[in-house]
């Protein structure tokens, strides 16, 4: 019986991206054995179901979008398997409306003279308006570069932060890498603007080190969530690929492209699923403009920092394995000093540790790479808020106290290079 209803739940797939999700719901479910977990692996690689957050091992919970159609077959499935599970969102597109509804009605604060501010979020077009506006302003700290073009010819922005001067390390920084995670470049476009307008009231996080900033690493697919014709919870980028069984699909994960452990765990073959790693480790031009601009600075640079989102976490490596780096403790000591700071600011609570022994094996990531291929010593994942109540649709009103609150933690990490 379980397994009749197992292949229920398989058959038959929706390839279509979906514009709105109206009935849509997300349940939080947890598997408790190692049936219902192969269970919930199986669905994982279904284009079917959206998987906010990757599944993790026996015991822990993960987040899965279910259609309106297969609600009740994947409500059996729970039942059969005796897994726990709740409805954390009754429906999806409701959430989103009211997010957007909040975004309009928020009144713009901020320096008018910039096409971005912090009480809303903000398309590709605009950022990169903003990244050439603030480097005009300040043409002694700022310089602006393209370290390439995406599949759909958009170039992908590098911004260098500096006051010049030799023999200084350096900080990589880059946001987007996942399109539906908007409170990442929310994030690094205000940690631009921090580190710059308000350059006087911290002048030693740019006189002691040079920053090397990529608000938006997959431009194509993070404009895509903003466009009309578009799809809000879209995450790959939007490059065509093979699909499965001769039905083409659009995008790989960027974050699973890597080439360091590439495609030993954690990512799928399938090219309709959101995990997809691509035909090969650095397949995708984007992953490629990315690895050779850290190459390019791989020797300054000390450590690397890439922003998502959610679940309020700060990862070391490695992801492809358990096993901890040679330096873990260094890694984990510096994490800690950061997320105290982070937290004393709201009370906002993040959980520490390598990104496969707190969440899940993930190989084939940026971070992994950084620190094993380019040699960055330092590097992390910062995954923001929230821990869900609002997953990728984190409220507009919400922005600047995430970004204040991880300011901190940026703080005590730049500091630990002086």
């Amino acid at each position: 019986m379980k397994l009749l209803i197992l292949l229920s739940v398989l058959a038959a797939s929706a390839i279509a991206s979906q514009k709105r999700y109206d009935g849509y719901q997300l349940f939080q479910v947890t598997p408790k054995d190692a049936a219902s977990y192969d269970a919930l692996a199986r669905l994982s690689d279904s284009e079917i179901y959206d998987f906010w957050t990757d599944l993790r091992t026996i015991g822990h919970s993960t987040d899965i979008m279910v259609p309106p159609a297969y609600v009740s077959i994947f409500v059996d499935l729970m039942h059969a398997y005796s897994m726990e599970y709740r409805v954390k969102m009754v429906n999806v597109q409701t959430v989103l409306d009211m997010a957007r509804d909040e975004q309009v009605a928020v009144p713009r604060v901020g320096s008018p003279r910039y096409s971005v501010t912090w009480d809303n979020y903000y398309d590709f077009n605009a950022i990169t308006a903003f990244i050439n506006e603030i480097a005009a302003a300040h043409p002694d700290k700022v310089t602006v570069s393209s370290i390439g073009k995406t599949f759909e010819n958009r170039d992908m922005p590098l911004v260098k932060i500096s006051t010049g001067g030799t023999g200084k390390k350096a900080i990589v920084v880059d946001g987007g890498i996942h399109a539906r995670e908007w409170i990442s470049p929310a994030f690094v476009t205000w940690l631009i603007n921090e580190l710059v307008e308000n350059y006087a009231a911290h002048p030693q996080y740019v006189d002691n080190v040079d920053w090397y900033i990529m608000p938006v690493i997959n431009p194509d697919g993070y404009q895509f969530t903003h466009d009309t014709n578009g799809d809000r919870l879209w995450r790959k980028n939007r490059k065509p690929n093979a699909g499965i069984g001769g039905i083409p699909c659009i995008g790989t994960d960027m974050n699973r492209n890597f080439g360091f452990h590439w495609n030993e765990g954690g990512s799928s073959a399938n090219g309709c699923s959101d995990t997809f790693h691509g035909g090969a480790a650095f397949s995708e031009i984007e992953s490629q403009n990315v690895r050779d601009a850290i190459l390019a600075v791989a020797g300054q640079a000390e450590m690397y920092l890439t922003f998502h989102s959610y679940g309020q976490y700060w990862l070391t490596p490695w992801g492809y394995t358990s096993a901890l780096p040679d330096d873990y403790t260094q890694l984990y000591t510096l994490a800690v000093s950061a997320v105290n700071k982070l937290t004393a600011v709201y009370g906002t609570q993040y959980t520490i540790g390598s990104s496969t022994n707190v969440l899940y094996v993930a190989s084939g990531g940026s971070d992994d790479w950084a620190k094993g291929g380019a040699g960055i010593p330092f590097s992390y994942t910062v995954e923001m808020r929230d821990e869900g109540t609002f997953g990728f649709q984190l409220p507009a009103r919400q922005i600047l106290p995430n970004n204040e609150e991880v300011w901190e933690g940026i703080k005590v990490m730049a500091e630990s290079l002086f």
